[in-house]
């Protein structure tokens, strides 16, 4: 998708209406060439780098000290220090650092469960920020397992607020867009100290359900299951400002051998761990087509078998449904960073209210080839009329 010949029509819609337009960069993404210097500021205005760890007694540290700080990226040390040194040439970039991420579920019970712990998180979370120039923390818990644990995540929150007051610091928390899990956190409290929801509406299907499905429709099939506008309708009734939510688009795509689409019953998964990489999609061999009825993209065959994704069509859908829906923005798990260059340059980002938008689960995943970038795709749409 080409974005140039929108540069003007952009800039000049950016002075009334903005979109947060999100995406995590994992650390471990610098072992691989990938960097922050590679990203396109002119499509992104918030990192979330990924992810720093928790000890038990609430203390947060960086989980790849090599990686974070002193590996050479992009000509100084450290994932973490090059987007420093990138915030000095983006004024508008926001850099967040996430803390926790699936190895961390064990432990945020622990520290959630104990004043105590809690003090010491914030406290330590505060010096890892200020330290670092970073604009704020990212809870990335990945999640409650209970009633109990909710009340702990609100209060965890709460504790973190006296430490990093909301006037300095953007606080935000990644949770699964499944209702069996949102159920346990009390969302109107916890709106009163989150800037942002990071909504992961995918993975809601993969090697360890009994059938196939859309892994991130945004529309389910059937009531019973999970799906992007569920979750969204789910926040909204219990509280929580639709400004206040981040719709999360998936840069990869979830493998089924032996199906041939949602509902059926599939014998092992294809690709790394039932996972390929947007940027590997679709496969050699098959031919992509789009479910609009519940947005989601997908192919069929090859050494995949079904693999549903989003591609530039569902996440232009997207894009408008948060439109409509008065989100925030959305995040990209992941990002990749050249093939985003010449989109949009001349855009001058306005910080005002951010009321719209979307995020990226991890940006070198995204493709290489311009017209088939989510990122782009997702900012262009959210940025036009």
């Amino acid at each position: 998708m080409d974005c140039v010949s929108e540069r003007s029509r952009i800039s000049s819609s950016m002075a009334s209406i903005m979109y947060t337009n999100a995406a995590y960069f994992p650390n471990h993404r610098v072992y691989e060439g990938h960097t922050p210097g590679m990203l396109n500021y002119g499509c992104i205005n918030r990192v979330y780098y990924a992810h720093a760890s928790v000890a038990q007694d609430g203390g947060v540290f960086l989980s790849d000290e090599w990686a974070d700080a002193r590996a050479p990226v992009d000509g100084v040390q450290g994932g973490l220090g090059s987007l420093m040194h990138l915030k000095q040439k983006h004024r508008h970039l926001q850099v967040i650092l996430s803390i926790g991420g699936g190895t961390a579920a064990e432990t945020f019970p622990i520290v959630a469960g104990n004043a105590l712990y809690r003090d010491n998180f914030a406290r330590s979370s505060l010096g890892l920020v200020e330290a670092s120039g970073l604009d704020g923390i990212d809870i990335a818990w990945e999640h409650p397992n209970d009633a109990k644990q909710g009340q702990d995540l609100v209060a965890l929150l709460a504790a973190i607020r006296i430490r990093l007051p909301e006037d300095r610091f953007i606080l935000t928390a990644a949770l699964p867009a499944n209702q069996t899990i949102l159920q346990f956190i009390d969302f109107r409290a916890a709106a009163a100290y989150l800037d942002y929801v990071n909504l992961m509406a995918y993975d809601f299907f993969g090697s360890w359900t009994s059938t196939s499905g859309h892994h991130a429709q945004l529309y389910a099939m059937n009531k019973d299951e999970p799906s992007g506008s569920s979750a969204v309708t789910y926040l909204m009734s219990h509280g929580f400002p639709a400004k206040k939510i981040l719709l999360g688009i998936p840069t990869h795509g979830r493998s089924f051998l032996r199906a041939a689409g949602p509902g059926q019953h599939f014998r092992g998964c294809g690709g790394d761990g039932g996972v390929f990489e947007y940027g590997q999609l679709p496969r050699r061999g098959t031919r992509e087509s789009v479910d609009k009825r519940h947005v989601a993209a997908l192919c069929t065959g090859g050494d995949g078998g079904f693999v549903t994704y989003d591609n530039v069509e569902t996440v232009q859908a997207k894009a408008g449904y948060c439109k409509q829906k008065g989100l925030a923005v959305s995040h990209h798990d992941r990002l990749e960073g050249p093939r985003f260059r010449g989109y949009a340059q001349a855009v001058t980002w306005f910080i005002t209210d951010l009321v719209k938008g979307l995020f990226y689960s991890d940006a070198p995943a995204d493709s290489k080839d311009k017209s088939r970038s989510l990122i782009a795709a997702g900012f262009c749409t959210l940025h036009t009329s």
